[in-house]
């Protein structure tokens, strides 16, 4: 019995990996109405936070990782036209799906291996809602900004690549 309960707790973890795969995969799913919508989209200023918070209501983090790692890695990691194209993209998935964490590393080298962290995502269960969390270590501003952007967006349900980059606030001196 014990053996049946692996088995299947292993099929759906491959499941769920290909499931991931597959969703950051879509490219050439998205339509040119959808484009078009956020091309009309009006961009105000965004402030270049260090850390920001927001929630999704999903059952569980890796749902909300699917939702937004996808876009990610589609959007800002394409291998035709990156919009970091210094940057490298990981991801850490546990087995359960309750701790997901993105990372983006600074390129240590031509042969595109991860450096030091830019800039993490967190994804993590809290009262029936998955809360995205992010950190900038050492993107630029403007960087940021289209980022918080871009997440902000694809939180809210449109799943295309914007080519807008929002101007930067000024940050306030205390």
């Amino acid at each position: 019995m014990s053996g049946l309960v692996a088995g299947a707790a292993a099929l759906a973890a491959v499941g769920l990996a290909l499931g991931a795969c597959g969703r950051s995969t879509g490219s050439a799913s998205m339509t040119e109405d959808a484009a078009s919508i956020a091309a009309a989209e009006a961009v105000g200023a965004v402030p270049a936070y260090n850390t920001s918070r927001m929630s999704i209501a999903t059952a569980k983090p890796v749902d909300a990782y699917v939702q937004l790692g996808g876009r990610i890695k589609t959007c800002w990691f394409n291998p035709s036209a990156p919009l970091f194209p210094e940057h490298v993209y990981r991801a850490d998935v546990s087995p359960d799906g309750q701790k997901v964490k993105i990372t983006i590393h600074d390129k240590k080298d031509k042969l595109g291996r991860a450096g030091k962290v830019a800039y993490s995502i967190n994804f993590a269960p809290q009262g029936g809602k998955t809360v995205v969390t992010s950190r900038n270590v050492s993107m630029t501003p403007q960087q940021v900004a289209k980022m918080q952007f871009d997440i902000n967006r694809w939180k809210g349900g449109q799943q295309n690549c914007s080519a807008e980059w929002p101007k930067v606030a000024a940050q306030a001196s205390g």
